[in-house]
């Protein structure tokens, strides 16, 4: 994002700093005590402290998984267009990636919970979930949901959900926990959160992964010693502390500036160029803009936003089959700079 994180995360820097001392240390229990306590005023969710391991971040904490719950040529279910580190840390670590592709209805995308059964064997073993989904900012119902749990608690899949833009949720929507579901969802799930995204806080890293199931958490957590990933740093225990205690109102100044601007670059390109459309921003702070009524290649498109609009978007095909003709543009930053990007895409795609 372009924006400042809330102050009290600044000032707990600040302090940490203040502090002097650097060296090895453990997690303070009252940032898991933070951790809780949001997780349950937020989204409904009680989450005991055992429950909790601490990571590096969120992509390493997939990759933990990845290694502790599969074995070498497992598969592994990933529903694109999806976050394109999903199937590249599976094929890293020498898994089969399963292609489970997203439909789109109109404007909406959902999961394809019947084709699950045509693609799965008897060497699939896990299923990444991007929930809300980037990069087509989905807020997965309940519905969606429970279909999922049903279909992979029947095969014996392990869930990993990635929810590390829950807070970015738009009025509207709601964003369920996997685990929530049920005791048996929660069983067979890991879930990946994080304040990193909520609050502007990437580059200090930093995530928390949820393992209800003791055996799960076992075998993920040896691979986290095995591999000396060591714990989160000490200032990023420090900020996301801070922003799970006291940053409630700078995140719903935060949405309700979101909402406006995606309201904003939907009406612009309403009236200026409505051959690009967005898909509903039910969460997430990226747009996703369908290009594919312009008729023009990926290449072309790419070509022409980069040489003659000046901007560089995120080009939909590298999220996998299905992101063909889109692109994802990132909301969160000043009115006037998404104005200047929206002008731009338009004098470059306007029809002459």
């Amino acid at each position: 994002m372009d924006f400042e994180a809330p102050a009290e995360i600044v000032q707990a820097l600040h302090a940490r700093a203040a502090h002097g001392i650097f060296g090895y240390t453990l997690e303070p229990d009252s940032w898991f005590d933070a951790a809780a306590g949001w997780l349950q005023r937020r989204h409904g969710w009680e989450v005991r402290r055992e429950w909790m391991l601490p990571s590096p971040g969120v992509i390493p904490s997939l990759v933990f998984a990845i290694l502790g719950l599969t074995e070498p040529s497992d598969g592994i279910i990933i529903q694109p267009p999806v976050y394109y580190p999903f199937p590249l840390r599976v094929g890293a670590n020498g898994r089969r990636v399963v292609e489970n592709p997203l439909k789109l209805s109109g404007s909406r995308w959902e999961m394809d919970l019947e084709g699950l059964e045509k693609v799965v064997d008897d060497r699939t073993r896990m299923l990444i979930l991007c929930s809300p989904h980037n990069p087509v900012c989905r807020v997965w119902d309940r519905a969606s949901l429970q279909g999922l749990a049903d279909f992979c608690l029947r095969r014996g899949i392990v869930v990993v959900s990635d929810e590390i833009h829950n807070d970015l949720v738009m009025p509207g929507s709601r964003h369920i926990p996997f685990a929530s579901l049920s005791n048996e969802a929660a069983a067979h799930s890991l879930t990946l959160v994080s304040a990193t995204k909520s609050f502007n806080l990437a580059g200090l890293g930093g995530s928390l992964t949820v393992i209800p199931d003791a055996g799960l958490r076992a075998r993920f957590d040896a691979v986290q010693h095995a591999i000396a990933a060591g714990p989160a740093n000490v200032f990023a225990a420090a900020a996301a502390e801070a922003a799970w205690r006291h940053g409630e109102p700078w995140l719903e100044e935060l949405l309700a500036y979101l909402q406006a601007n995606i309201r904003f670059l939907a009406g612009f390109l309403g009236e200026s160029l409505p051959q690009v459309t967005l898909a509903p921003l039910e969460g997430t702070y990226l747009a996703w803009l369908d290009m594919r009524a312009l008729m023009l290649s990926d290449d072309q498109i790419k070509a022409k936003l980069q040489g003659d609009a000046r901007l560089w978007l995120d080009e939909g095909r590298k999220f996998g089959r299905g992101g063909e003709g889109f692109q994802r543009l990132n909301v969160a930053c000043p009115r006037a700079v998404l104005a200047d990007a929206a002008e731009r895409l338009v004098r470059a795609f306007r029809p002459s």
